[in-house]
């Protein structure tokens, strides 16, 4: 495994999600979880075409992501919508498929009272990033 710096301190008001959540648990999560993706058959040609043969840059940034997410470090800061924004092969549905292997990489690698916590946040960020490709889902009335 790639040694990873340590966080910096999170904010003062801001505290980690749960205590037992660190940088090696991160790396754990992220490893486990793209080498999930890139063996799906639907997403992984996505990846592929989205990311370039190496793949430890993304893993990386990644890593800081879920950092910033869960421990409050900061270390983010990228902007995911514009780089969403550009993969035109993404449809809706596949947010699903990335849920579903999400919550089956924090199932295996999350000890079960930390797997809830990154699987909240994964929804509400596929949720956020589904808004801002596709927008505001049209609002039904029963019966149309």
């Amino acid at each position: 495994m790639t040694e990873i710096h340590a966080s910096p301190a999170p904010h003062p008001n801001r505290a980690p999600l749960h205590p037992d959540i660190n940088d090696q648990m991160i790396e754990r999560l992220v490893r486990h979880f793209y080498l999930r993706i890139r063996e799906d058959r639907t997403l992984g040609p996505i990846f592929a075409a989205a990311i370039p043969a190496d793949w430890e840059p993304h893993l990386q940034t990644m890593m800081s992501f879920w950092s910033s997410v869960m421990m409050m470090s900061g270390r983010y800061k990228g902007q995911p919508v514009p780089k969403h924004l550009a993969l035109k092969t993404v449809r809706p549905e596949h947010f699903e498929i990335w849920l579903h292997l999400f919550r089956e990489s924090t199932q295996e690698i999350c000890p079960a009272e930390v797997a809830p916590l990154f699987v909240e946040r994964a929804e509400r960020i596929a949720e956020s990033l589904k808004l801002a490709m596709y927008g505001v889902p049209e609002i039904r009335t029963p019966g149309t």
